[in-house]
């Protein structure tokens, strides 16, 4: 999955002749998962049409501040365009656009919109070879990247004038290449190892049936997938569930019960960088499976249980500079007991459930939770859905890191 996926792209189009390739470079983006608006300058329409753009992009193109076609002129609000993007690309960035951008000339809704945007700035130069090497062209170059303004280096080869050098714009693969590299780079998980548990266990009682709960596995996986999303390599061991993980490099371990669960997470616990145990794991197992079908005879029938084994525990046994953090779902004395979990097992970080909290629990598209750290600071957040409850969890192993 590229890292543009979900991505909001604001592609600025100035008047040169490389304009034609931003027809390829926005379908490249749609292809990638990205969603994608375009700016225009009124010179740029003279290379490529603002029809062809509109269309690929699925999206109208914006060129003027006014949209005055029809008798309710409609503002085009570049503060909202330079707001929505995610990050915003100039391609191609003529010499003219350049020196605008650099020196805040305001006469056209693309420079409007790049002196509003909050995101990061990319800027890909098309121009001849002499106008490449232009002593005011190399200071709009330094003053953008003063800016923090990132630029795509322009390429070798043919240019319109017939002239063969530097100054050709990117191709569309190379800027989408540069994109994602730069991105992925800057991801804060990059190059850490997550060790991730989801869904229930299943016990089994015979060859049919099983002692199990009603996890459904969602927080578990949605935590995985803004892990890999962030750049972290991510393990996830999941217990019977429907779900799948979206994000392809995530390498998923399908087991069935706390055993099976427990020497997963053993094989890949050492050469992590943190844990995140979100899984029901089943409490107790029967002592005795039997081979076969147990026969409905009896008008009564028990089963000896044993404990499984506490895999949280003994990770935190084990563990030497991994970050842990370990889930609690508690229906009375919530804090005193999630507490006492924090020393018993050794953890960094507990994220603590009530039933008693309505929108939270097993098989809920909401949670409501409690962090509380290995200093017993306390933290409840609001009610929100488990993908953004997701995010807070890893916020939190993003800032142990940074502090680390």
């Amino acid at each position: 999955m590229s890292v543009l996926n979900g991505k909001k792209i604001l592609l600025g189009v100035s008047g040169g002749i490389a304009a034609y390739k931003t027809a390829s470079l926005v379908r490249l983006f749609i292809k990638a998962g990205a969603h994608v608006q375009v700016i225009m300058t009124p010179a740029s329409k003279d290379f490529v049409t603002p029809l062809t753009l509109s269309t690929l992009s699925k999206n109208p193109v914006h060129s003027s501040f006014f949209n005055d076609d029809n008798e309710d002129a409609v503002w085009n609000n570049h503060v909202e365009l330079g707001l929505w993007a995610d990050l915003m690309l100039i391609a191609p960035a003529t010499a003219n656009t350049m020196s605008k951008m650099a020196t805040g000339n305001c006469d056209n809704l693309l420079i409007a919109t790049y002196l509003s945007a909050k995101c990061p700035v990319y800027f890909a130069p098309a121009m001849d070879l002499d106008m490449y090497k232009h002593p005011s062209t190399i200071s709009s170059f330094n003053a953008l990247k003063q800016f923090g303004n990132i630029i795509i280096p322009a390429e070798k080869g043919e240019l319109a004038s017939g002239l063969s050098g530097e100054g050709r714009m990117a191709e569309p693969e190379n800027i989408v290449a540069f994109l994602e590299a730069d991105l992925e780079s800057k991801l804060p998980l990059k190059g850490k190892k997550i060790l991730i548990t989801a869904g229930p266990t299943y016990e089994a009682i015979d060859p049919v049936r099983f002692i199990g709960n009603h996890s459904s596995g969602k927080m578990g996986f949605d935590i995985a997938n803004a892990a890999a999303n962030l750049g972290a390599q991510v393990v996830l061991v999941s217990g019977p569930t429907h779900y799948k993980a979206k994000n392809p490099s995530i390498e998923v371990i399908n087991i069935m019960s706390a055993q099976e669960m427990y020497d997963a997470c053993h094989k890949h616990f050492d050469d992590s960088d943190a844990a995140i145990a979100a899984a029901a794991v089943a409490d107790y197992k029967p002592k005795e499976v039997a081979l076969q079908k147990i026969k409905k005879n009896a008008s009564e029938f028990s089963i000896e249980l044993e404990k499984t084994k506490d895999i949280l525990s003994s990770l935190g046994a084990i563990k030497k500079n991994q970050f842990l953090i370990g889930f609690a779902l508690e229906t009375e004395n919530e804090i005193e007991n999630a507490k006492l979990k924090i020393q018993k097992k050794n953890l960094d970080l507990i994220v603590l459930n009530s039933l008693q909290d309505e929108g939270a629990g097993f098989k809920k598209e909401t949670n409501k939770v409690t962090f509380i750290d290995k200093n017993f600071n306390i933290e409840p957040m609001e009610l929100k859905s488990k993908e953004f409850v997701a995010v807070d969890i890893l916020n939190k192993v993003i800032s142990h890191f940074l502090k680390s």
